[in-house]
């Protein structure tokens, strides 16, 4: 049985901000530009979301947390 794109996604995700996030992120890139990791095109997705999840589901792309930025330091109060 074929599982619809809302299934694939619900499955995947299964309330995982993490994967949340990296789906969001490679949307994002593949909107913006960026090509597919596989040859979407032969395989008939144009869709950024689908081609998003399929890269995920076949670990073509993995979260890569950003850099930290630098913490403010707490002073103490004076006194």
């Amino acid at each position: 049985m074929n599982l619809t794109l809302p299934q694939r996604l619900q499955r995947y995700i299964q309330g995982s901000f993490e994967r949340t996030t990296l789906l969001q992120k490679r949307i994002r890139q593949l909107v913006r530009g960026d090509s597919p990791l596989f040859d979407a095109e032969l395989e008939g997705m144009e869709n950024p979301v689908e081609i998003a999840l399929t890269e995920v589901e076949r670990g073509l792309v993995e979260l890569v947390p950003d850099e930290e930025e630098e913490k403010p330091t707490l002073l103490e109060p004076e006194g």
